[in-house]
């Protein structure tokens, strides 16, 4: 197992890894739209929020040398199911072709309070 960490995505909050390898997977924690760069907490538009989310979760894969076609699986944790949306049309942007499996769900509550959380599997052979 080789644990992945990266300036060029938040820090993690709490007592865990950005990512872990593990026999050709390779599982990314819940991304939130912090700006690593400045440490800014992004607090616009759930557009806005996933933009920074999604550039966090691929900064994370690439420093694991995977990338977002190498992703299969996909969740997705929202404080509204009224920016489902307005989310997907920015995830689009990010994985055009041969999307990964994803599930959506709605949540009482994320760390920091924003909008929006997304974690990752991906593989390689």
């Amino acid at each position: 197992m080789r644990k992945i960490i990266t300036e060029n995505a938040p820090k993690a909050i709490g007592p865990y890894s950005q990512a872990v390898i593990a026999g050709g997977f390779m599982f990314v924690s819940g991304q939130i739209p912090i700006n690593p760069s400045n440490g800014e907490h992004i607090r616009g538009s759930i557009t806005e929020q996933t933009q920074q989310v999604l550039e966090n979760l691929s900064a994370v894969l690439s420093a694991g040398g995977y990338s977002l076609n190498d992703v299969v699986k996909v969740s997705v944790f929202l404080k509204s199911m009224d920016t489902f949306t307005e989310m997907g049309a920015v995830y689009k942007m990010f994985f055009e072709s041969d999307p990964p499996a994803r599930e959506a769900v709605e949540v009482a509550k994320l760390p920091l309070d924003f909008d929006i959380e997304i974690s990752a599997i991906a593989y390689k052979d």
